[in-house]
This record gives C-alpha cells, sequence and structure tokens, in this order.
C-alpha cells in the first residue's frame, strides 16, 4: 500500500466507511498479529489485542485525519496495549498463587473436608443447565482449552467461555448458599487455573 493510497484509506475510515475499515483491517491485521505474538507468546492474547487496537481505531477514527505514519501509530497502539495486558495477567497470576494457596490449605486441613468439598461440587455441577455442565466437564476434567470445546461442541470459542464463566459463578453461588468457603474458594481456584 502507498503512502498516498494509506492517507485517503485513512480518510475513507476517518469518515466512517466500513469497507475502508475492512481494508485497512485486513492489510494490518495479520502482520500485527505476529508482531503481538512476539510480545505476548500467546496466539489468544495476540488475537484479543488486534481486536482491542482495531476496535479502539473505529471507535476514534476521526483521529486518523492526523496520522502521518499509520503503521507506526498502529504498533505504538498494539505494544501499549498488550504490555497491559500481560500486566493484567501478571497480577491475575499472582491472585491465583495466592487463591491457590489458600484453597488448598482450607481443603486440605482434613480429608472430611474434601470428601463434602466434592459431594457438594458433584452436587452444584449437577444443578447446572445441560450445555454449561457439558463444556465445565470438558474444561474441568478432561483439562481442554476453550478452542478444543469449541471444536468439539460445534460452538464459538466466545460461547464457551461464556458458558464456562457462567457454570463457574452457578457453582459457586451454589456452595456459597451451602456455607461452605473453602469449597468457594477451591472453586474460583480451578477456574482461574485456565487463565
Amino acid at each position: 500500500m502507498t503512502l498516498l493510497n494509506e492517507k485517503e484509506l485513512l480518510l475513507e475510515v476517518a469518515r466512517g466507511s466500513e469497507h475502508a475499515f475492512s481494508t485497512l483491517f485486513t492489510a494490518y491485521s495479520g502482520r500485527l498479529g505476529n508482531h503481538i505474538y512476539r510480545i505476548t507468546e500467546s496466539i489468544e492474547l495476540a488475537e484479543e489485542v488486534v481486536q482491542d487496537v482495531f476496535l479502539k481505531i473505529w471507535l476514534n477514527r476521526e483521529a486518523l485525519i492526523g496520522i502521518d505514519s499509520f503503521k507506526s501509530y498502529l504498533y505504538v497502539l498494539s505494544k501499549n496495549h498488550a504490555l497491559n495486558c500481560l500486566r493484567k495477567v501478571a497480577k491475575e497470576r499472582i491472585q491465583q498463587k495466592a487463591l491457590e494457596v489458600n484453597a488448598i490449605d482450607l481443603v486440605s486441613e482434613d480429608n472430611t473436608d474434601k470428601n463434602s468439598y466434592y459431594e457438594l461440587l458433584d452436587k452444584a455441577i449437577d444443578h447446572l443447565p445441560p450445555q454449561q455442565q457439558k463444556v465445565y466437564l470438558l474444561s474441568r476434567h478432561k483439562r481442554l482449552k476453550y478452542d478444543e470445546i469449541a471444536a468439539q461442541m460445534g460452538l464459538s470459542r466466545e460461547t464457551v467461555k461464556k458458558y464456562l464463566q457462567g457454570a463457574t459463578h452457578s457453582i459457586t453461588s451454589f456452595v456459597q448458599s451451602c456455607g461452605n468457603i473453602s469449597a468457594v474458594l477451591a472453586i474460583l481456584w480451578t477456574f482461574l487455573e485456565n487463565f
């Protein structure tokens, strides 16, 4: 893409042309995804960053008029977003480790607690809607990733993620209603393992 063509394309996007935006996305998304993957070492995070950055560009498209080098602008914007995402992931992992330690301590206090935890968890899982239950079991028992579950069940990755979040929320609510805090912590710990 020549500089002149790029300028014209940016002007069209700034005016709200979805076709021009689609062309811009197609021209840059693949290379940008590879660049972000080198920073994050995660395909899923790279895809998320690319989508978020292009959404931000679309929402603030009027600012494109003053951009001299879109490629530089895009790469700086995406690098900053990727670093913010990595910070968030690191923070979540630290919280996960702390939760894991607390959950293990609480659940492993004695064998009776473990048995009651598993019985309570089984009851909570039995109360889930069929699709959520299947997604939860594939994720937690078979240790399948979102993409593998999506392929096996014929769902989108986002639907799998929503089902799993819904299942975890329902299970946690069920266990909380039974008043078992150690089981709640253990459930949250297992949920956070996938992030």
